[in-house]
């Protein structure tokens, strides 16, 4: 899959199984899990949290721009990212959605404007047990040289904004 406006060419890469040990050549990967509890109503009041921008703004981001209050595929956002006394903007695009009976959420792509490139995804599973486990899975770089400069400060920025995504939905 290839969307013309995104700022890499590996888009849907965060579903492969593999991405930890084989990201897209270029780019950093992160996997980060949480297990939220146990039970189908639980697993869809996560998913729903999810597919209406729940992490995003539980984190202390706004989103702007969407379609509709549902994530839909081809959705195009500008997250304002709290960071210190200003706000950083990242414009995205929602690149898959999964509405599956055990497995729920979606991911967006960088595009131009975005401190990074990559992608990042958002997902919720209910195993066999009816653990409901909530994960972020993303492969990123800077977008350009000034970001170059400050890229050990995206990485912490990315670890600390992975932490409250997985909170929000705690």
């Amino acid at each position: 899959m290839e969307l013309a406006s995104l700022t890499y060419t590996a888009a849907g890469a965060t579903a492969h199984v593999d991405l930890l040990s084989s990201p897209p050549a270029g780019y950093r990967p992160l996997v980060r899990s949480a297990r939220l509890g146990n039970g189908r109503e639980l697993f869809d009041r996560a998913v729903d949290s999810i597919l209406h921008w729940g992490m995003q703004t539980g984190s202390g981001m706004r989103v702007d721009g969407a379609s509709g209050e549902r994530v839909a595929v081809g959705d195009t956002v500008r997250l304002a990212i709290p960071f210190g006394p200003f706000r950083v903007f990242a414009p995205a695009e929602v690149v898959y959605l999964i509405e599956e009976p055990r497995r729920g959420g979606f991911a967006y792509g960088t595009l131009p404007g975005h401190p990074e490139q990559g992608e990042e995804a958002f997902l919720v599973t209910l195993d066999s047990d009816d653990a409901v486990t909530v994960s972020v899975r993303a492969f990123s770089r800077p977008a350009n040289w000034f970001w170059w400069l400050g890229a050990p400060i995206l990485r912490i920025t990315q670890e600390i904004y992975t932490r409250r995504y997985l909170r929000a939905l705690a």
